[in-house]
C-alpha cells in the first residue's frame, strides 16, 4: 500500500553521479565567486573614515568624531584579527580542525568587541554612545556592501 506521505525512501533510487568534464570544471570555475575578506575589511576602513569625516565636517564637535571614530575601531580591529587568525587556518589538516579554528577566532572577535565597548568609557573622553553606536552600525553593515559589490563585480567579470 503505498504511503499518503510520498513514496518510501527505500524506494527511490539516486541519480547517477557523473563526474564533470574539464570544459565544464572550468566553465564552473569561471562562474564562481570568490570574496576577498581583505577587501571587505578595507570597504569597512574606508567606510568608518568618511563616517568620522562626515560627522567632522557637519558638526565640527571633537566628542561626536571621538565618538564615532571608536565606534568603526571596535568593529574594525577584531574583525581584522579574526580575517588574520582564519586566513591561517588554510593549511589546518582536516575539515573538523578547520571549523574550530573558525570557531575559535569567533569567540576571539565577538569577546574583543565586547571588550572594547565596555572600556569605551574610560578611553573617549566625552563620549557620546549615540555617535560611537553610529560609527559601530556603520562599519558592521559595510561589510554586506563590500560584499555585494565584489559579487556584482566578479559576475560581470565572469560574464564578459
Amino acid at each position: 500500500m503505498a504511503s499518503p506521505y510520498g513514496p518510501d525512501l527505500d524506494d527511490v533510487e539516486e541519480p547517477a553521479l557523473v563526474p564533470l568534464t574539464q570544459e565544464q570544471a572550468q566553465g564552473l570555475r569561471a562562474r564562481l565567486v570568490v570574496f576577498s575578506p581583505w577587501r571587505v575589511l578595507v570597504v569597512q576602513a574606508l567606510a568608518g573614515v568618511v563616517l568620522v569625516l562626515l560627522i567632522w565636517l557637519a558638526l565640527g564637535r571633537s566628542d561626536w568624531v571621538g565618538s564615532v571614530a571608536y565606534g568603526c575601531f571596535a568593529v574594525w580591529v577584531p574583525a581584522a584579527l579574526f580575517v588574520r587568525g582564519v586566513s591561517r587556518q588554510k593549511n589546518v589538516p582536516g575539515a573538523g580542525a578547520a571549523l574550530a579554528g573558525i570557531f575559535v577566532w569567533e569567540l576571539v572577535k565577538i569577546l574583543l568587541t565586547v571588550a572594547l565597548l565596555l572600556v569605551a568609557p574610560k578611553v573617549v573622553v566625552d563620549l557620546n554612545w549615540l555617535a560611537l553606536l553610529a560609527g559601530f552600525v556603520v562599519t558592521m553593515k559595510a561589510s554586506w556592501f563590500a560584499m555585494l559589490w565584489q559579487h556584482r563585480r566578479n559576475v560581470s567579470i565572469a560574464e564578459s
